[in-house]
C-alpha cells in the first residue's frame, strides 16, 4: 500500500469532491427525482437479504462517481484485503484486527501471526453450544442442585452492548422461561434492579471482561460473589453460578472461577466487535446454539459481499461514503439511526459505541491532526416513538441531520390481522418521503393553509435518508445489520486515515477515577491536587456522604 498524503485534504479527491458540493447548492431531491424517474430503482443494492435505498441523498451519479474515487485512492479495497489477511493494521496497539474470523465457515483458513485461527474459534464455538444446552435443558444445575432460570451478563462497553441489544432484538427467537439480565454500569442499582427479584439458586452470572482487570465489571462481579455466597451460604457455590468469558485464566482463577468454565477471546478481537466471539455467550443461551449459527451466518454474508463487490456496488461503502459526504461537506455533525422496530431499541446505543468509539479520533494513524471531521454524533430511537420527540428538528430544524432507516417487511407480532404493522412501515416510508420533499407553500396554501400559518406549515425537504429492509428481524438478518455497519466504520476509518481499533481516549478518565476514589473515602481529610472545582466538589461529596 502506498503512503498516505499528509493531508486528507490534500487529497485530489477530496479536493474535487469540495469544489463539486459547491455546484450541488440549487440542486433538491425534487428535481433529481423528475430528472430521472428511476431514481429510486437505480439507487439502492441488496446484499446478504439486506435492500439498501439510499436515492433520498444529497447526491447526483458525479457524487458518486466522485466519492468512489475518493475510496479508490484512500485504498480501501487494499486495506480491506489486509484486515482479513490478518495483518496487524491496529497499529497503536500492534494487533491484527479480526473480528471476521470469528464468524467464517469452519473450511474458512485465517492465519494470525502464522497460526490458523480457525480452529480455535470453532473450539470456543463448540463449547459454548455444550454449555448452552446444558443450561437451556436445565442439566446446569446451581449449588443446591436447582436448574438455572436467572443469567445476568455482567460486563461493560462491547461486553454489555453487543449482547444485551441482541439479547432484545432477537426475544422472539428466545427461550422465554429463562429471564436474562444484563448488568454494566457501576452504579449499584443497576445491580440491585437487576438482582432484585431473582433467586440466587438459580441465578448463572456471566462475566465478561478481556483483561478481568476492569474497574466496572470487577466491581459488579464482586458484589454479585458476595450476593450469591452470603445467599447460598458457602464459597464452593461459585463454581456452579460463574463463568467467565475473558483472555486472562490467572485473573478468573484469583476471582474463584473454575477455569474449566472460561470462554476464551483473544486480544484481536476488539470488545465492540466481540459479539461473536465467547462474548456472546449470554445471546446464545436465549436463542440457542442453531439461531446463534444463523447470525453468524448473516455476518458470514455480509462479510463475503463486502469482500467482493465492487466499491460502486458494495453496500458498507456505499453507507461510509454517504456518510463522509456529509460530515465533511455538508458539515453535519450527527447522524440518526431509526430502526422501526421495537426489538431494536438498543441497537441507537449499540451503534453509539461502534461508531463513536472506534472514529472518534482528532490524529491519524501517524499521529498527525486530522484537518477533516471524523465521526458524528450517532443517536436514535425506534419509530413511531422518535416522531413524537424529535422529528421535529429533522423536519424543520436548522440542523442537517442524515438518518438511516430499518425496517422489516413481516412483523414478529403481527397484532390485528397486521394492522399494527402496516401502520409503522408506512410511517417509515412516509417519513423519508417527508423529508426529502418537504411541502412548498404553494401545497400548503392550495390545502387552505391560511397565509399567516405558511412559514410554520410549510418544510424544506432535502433531509437526506437512507432506508434498509428486510423481510423479517431474523438472527440472520440482524447477524447482516450488525456486520453492515462494522464495515461501514472501517470504511469511514480508512478514508480518515485513523486507527479505528484503539481507544485510548477512554483512559484518562479511568485513571483520574483510580486516583479520586480513595480521596472520596479516607478516614482523614485528604490533601488533594485537582483543580479548584475538581478539589470543591470532592469536599462536598465527602460532606454530604458522611452525613448520611
Amino acid at each position: 500500500m502506498s503512503p498516505t498524503p499528509a493531508s486528507t485534504k490534500e487529497r485530489p479527491a477530496w479536493q474535487a469532491l469540495a469544489t463539486h458540493c459547491k455546484t450541488l447548492d440549487s440542486v433538491g431531491l425534487r428535481d433529481l427525482f423528475a430528472e430521472d424517474p428511476s431514481r429510486g430503482e437505480r439507487l439502492c443494492v441488496e446484499a446478504a437479504g439486506l435492500f439498501l435505498d439510499y436515492s433520498k441523498n444529497l447526491v447526483t451519479d458525479a457524487t458518486l462517481g466522485l466519492l468512489h474515487d475518493l475510496a479508490v485512492h484512500a485504498e480501501v479495497a487494499e486495506r480491506r484485503d489486509a484486515m482479513f489477511r490478518g495483518e496487524r493494521i491496529n497499529t497503536t496497539e500492534g494487533r491484527a484486527v479480526l473480528h471476521v474470523a470469528l464468524r467464517a465457515g469452519p473450511g474458512d483458513t485465517l492465519v494470525v501471526d502464522g497460526e490458523d485461527v480457525g480452529p480455535k474459534i470453532h473450539a470456543v464455538l463448540g463449547r459454548m453450544a455444550k454449555f448452552a444446552e446444558r443450561v437451556r435443558s436445565g442439566k446446569w444445575t446451581g449449588h443446591s442442585g436447582r436448574p438455572i432460570r436467572n443469567i445476568v451478563n455482567i460486563g461493560i462497553g462491547g461486553s454489555d452492548l453487543g449482547p444485551a441489544m441482541a439479547t432484545e432484538a432477537l426475544l422472539a427467537h428466545s427461550d422465554r422461561a429463562l429471564c436474562m439480565r444484563f448488568v454494566s454500569n457501576v452504579d449499584g442499582t443497576d445491580f440491585a434492579e437487576a438482582t432484585r427479584d431473582l433467586d440466587p439458586a438459580e441465578t448463572l452470572f456471566i462475566v465478561c471482561s478481556k483483561t478481568f482487570t476492569t474497574l466496572e465489571t470487577l466491581t459488579n462481579a464482586r458484589t454479585a460473589r458476595h450476593w450469591c455466597v452470603q445467599a447460598l451460604g458457602d464459597d464452593s457455590a461459585v463454581a456452579r453460578h460463574f463463568v467467565a468469558v475473558s483472555t486472562h485464566a490467572d485473573e478468573v482463577a484469583a476471582f474463584g472461577i473454575d477455569t474449566r468454565n472460561l470462554f476464551e477471546f483473544w486480544d484481536w478481537v476488539g470488545g465492540r466487535y466481540s459479539l461473536a466471539s465467547a462474548v456472546g455467550l449470554s445471546l446464545m443461551i436465549a436463542i440457542g446454539p442453531e439461531n446463534f449459527r444463523a447470525m453468524l451466518a448473516g455476518m458470514r454474508s455480509m462479510d463475503n459481499h463486502f469482500r467482493s463487490a465492487p466499491l460502486h456496488a458494495n453496500m458498507p461503502v456505499l453507507l461510509a461514503l454517504l456518510g463522509i459526504w456529509y460530515s465533511g461537506f455538508h458539515g453535519c455533525q450527527s447522524h440518526a439511526v431509526l430502526p422501526y422496530d421495537q426489538y431494536l431499541r438498543r441497537l441507537p446505543a449499540y451503534l453509539q459505541q461502534l461508531e463513536m468509539e472506534s472514529n472518534g479520533k482528532r490524529v491519524d494513524r501517524d499521529g498527525r491532526p486530522v484537518d477533516v471531521p471524523t465521526a458524528p454524533v450517532v443517536w436514535g430511537e425506534p419509530g413511531t416513538n422518535g416522531q413524537h420527540a424529535f422529528f421535529q428538528l429533522l423536519h424543520q430544524g436548522t440542523q442537517l441531520v442524515p438518518c438511516d432507516f430499518i425496517g422489516f417487511a413481516r412483523s414478529q407480532n403481527p397484532l390485528a390481522q397486521g394492522v399494527h404493522h402496516d401502520w409503522l412501515m408506512a410511517n417509515l416510508f412516509a417519513q423519508t418521503e417527508a423529508l426529502a420533499f418537504g411541502k412548498t407553500a404553494e401545497q400548503a396554501a392550495a390545502e387552505g393553509v391560511p397565509a399567516d400559518q405558511l412559514p410554520h406549515r410549510t418544510f424544506p425537504g432535502n433531509r437526506p435518508s437512507n432506508t434498509i429492509l428486510a423481510e423479517a428481524l431474523t438472527p440472520h438478518s440482524l447477524g447482516a445489520l450488525i456486520a453492515l455497519y462494522e464495515h461501514k466504520v472501517f470504511v469511514q476509518g480508512v478514508v480518515w486515515n485513523i486507527n479505528s481499533f484503539d481507544q485510548w481516549g477512554v483512559e484518562l478518565g479511568k485513571a483520574l477515577a483510580k486516583q479520586i476514589e480513595p480521596e472520596l473515602t479516607s478516614a482523614s481529610e485528604p490533601t488533594l491536587c485537582h483543580d479548584s472545582s475538581t478539589n470543591a466538589l470532592i469536599h462536598r461529596y465527602r460532606r454530604w456522604r458522611n452525613q448520611g
